[in-house]
C-alpha cells in the first residue's frame, strides 16, 4: 500500500493536472516534495515511536496514511493535495521501520532475511502490478478513483492487521536524542553510505528509463509500458534474491560480501552507454540491471538490526528505518545527477555516471571488516 500510494503519482500526473487546472510541472513537484519530507521524517519518527506500544503505534501510522489518502481523494485544490502528500510521506518510512521489528515475532531466525526481503518486495510489487492497475482506474474512472482504491484497500489491510499481528511490545526507556548515538558507530555510517551510493547508481538511469527504452533501445511508445513491467518484474526478483544473499552471515558480513556485486554493476552500467548500437543486447542489459537494483536491501537491513541489537539495543526502531532513509536520499541524489547528465551529455552517459556511484558503494563496503563469528554464522 505504501508503494502504491508513493508510485501512483507518476501514472496519474496528467489527470491530476487537468482535474485541478494546474501545470504538470506543479504536480510533478509533489514527487520531489514527498522525498524531501520522507527522508528526515523516517529516522525522527522511528526514534520517537520506540517509546510507545508497537501495535498501537503501527495502527496509528496506518490510520494517518489512510486519512492522507482520503484527503488526496477529495482534495479540491493543489494546497490540500500537497498537505495530504506530505502527511503520507511523514509516516511512510516509520511504518516500514515498525514493520521490520516484527521479524523475530512472526518468523524463525532462519527465515528472518526472507521476511525482510518480502517486506521490501512490496514496493516492487506495487510498481509491477499496483501502479498499472491504479493508472488504468484513473484513466477509466478519474484520478480520484485511484485514491479511492487505495482507501478501500487500506481499510481491508487494517482489518487484517487487527486479526493477525502480534500485540507483544517492548517499548524503549532510552530518551529520544540518545538513540541517535547509533550514528556514532562506524559500521552504521558505512552501511548508510553504501545504500545511499547503491541507490544513486541505479536511479541515475532508472529515473529516465522510459526515454532510454524509447530513444536508446528503440521500443515503440505503445510497448514502453510492457518494457517497464518487465523491468519491474526483474526488480521484484532482485528484492527476493536479496534475502538469500543476506543469509550469508550476520552483522556486517552480508553487506561486506556485496562488494563484487557493486563492481559488476559498475561494469554493466558502463556497457549501457553502448545500448543504442545493439538494441537487443541493450534491452537484455536493462533487465540484468533490474536484477542488480535491490540486491543490497536485505544485507544492509541485517547490518543495521544486528549492530543495533548488539551494541545499541535502545535504537532498534531507528536502526530499522535507516535503509528507507538512505535509499531515498540515494534516489534524490541519483535523480538529480541523472537530470544534469541528461541535459548536458544526453541519455548515453547516464550509465557511466551511475557506475561512479556503484564504485563508491564498493569502496564504502570495503571498510566493513566482519568478525570470524559473523562470517561463519
Amino acid at each position: 500500500m505504501l508503494g502504491l500510494s508513493e508510485f501512483i503519482m507518476v501514472g496519474i500526473l496528467p489527470q491530476i493536472a487537468r482535474g485541478l487546472n494546474i501545470s504538470e510541472v506543479t504536480v510533478g513537484n509533489l514527487v520531489s516534495l514527498f522525498a524531501v519530507a520522507y527522508a528526515p521524517a523516517t529516522p525522527i519518527g522511528s526514534a520517537f515511536s520506540a517509546r510507545f506500544p508497537r501495535f498501537a503505534t503501527h495502527m496509528m501510522l496506518v490510520a494517518v496514511f489512510l486519512v492522507g489518502n482520503i484527503l488526496c481523494m477529495v482534495a479540491p485544490n493543489y494546497p490540500i493535495l500537497l498537505i495530504a502528500r506530505i502527511m503520507i510521506a511523514l509516516v511512510a518510512g516509520t511504518t516500514v521501520a515498525v514493520s521490520m521489528t516484527y521479524a523475530p515475532d512472526v518468523s524463525s531466525a532462519a527465515n528472518r532475511t526472507r521476511f525482510i526481503a518480502w517486506v521490501f518486495s512490496g514496493f516492487s510489487i506495487a510498481s509491477v502490478a499496483g501502479v498499472p492497475v491504479g493508472t488504468w482506474v484513473a484513466g477509466t474512472f478519474g484520478w480520484r478513483a485511484a485514491f479511492a482504491l487505495i482507501v478501500v484497500l487500506t481499510v481491508a489491510l487494517m482489518l487484517a492487521m487487527v486479526l493477525v499481528l502480534p500485540r507483544n511490545s517492548h517499548p524503549m526507556t532510552i530518551g529520544f536524542l540518545p538513540q541517535f548515538r547509533l550514528f556514532a558507530d562506524r559500521r552504521i555510517r558505512l552501511g548508510v553510505f553504501a545504500v545511499l551510493f547503491g541507490a544513486a547508481a541505479s536511479y541515475v538511469f532508472y529515473t529516465y528509463l522510459t526515454p532510454i527504452l524509447r530513444d536508446e533501445i528503440g521500443i515503440p511508445q505503445r510497448f514502453v509500458s510492457i518494457g517497464l513491467m518487465v523491468f519491474g518484474a526483474a526488480c521484484l526478483c532482485s528484492n527476493l534474491y536479496s534475502g538469500r544473499l543476506a543469509n550469508r552471515g550476520t552483522g556486517v558480513a552480508p553487506l561486506a560480501r556485496i562488494r563484487p556485486i557493486y563492481l559488476m554493476q559498475a561494469v554493466l552500467l558502463c556497457l549501457l552507454a553502448f545500448a543504442k548500437l545493439l538494441p537487443v543486447a541493450g534491452a537484455l542489459l536493462l533487465i540484468v540491471l533490474g536484477l542488480f537494483m535491490y540486491l543490497q536491501n536485505s544485507a544492509s537491513q541485517v547490518l543495521y538490526m544486528d549492530v543495533a541489537a548488539r551494541a545499541h539495543p535502545g535504537s532498534m526502531n531507528l536502526a530499522a528505518s535507516l535503509n528507507s532513509m538512505s535509499f531515498n536520499i540515494g534516489i534524490a541524489l541519483g535523480s538529480a545527477v541523472g537530470g544534469v547528465v541528461n541535459d548536458e551529455f544526453g541519455l548515453t552517459w547516464l550509465g557511466p555516471f551511475g557506475a561512479v556511484f556503484a564504485l563508491l558503494a564498493a569502496l564504502t563496503v570495503s571498510g566493513l571488516h566482519p568478525t570470524r563469528a559473523e562470517l561463519g554464522a
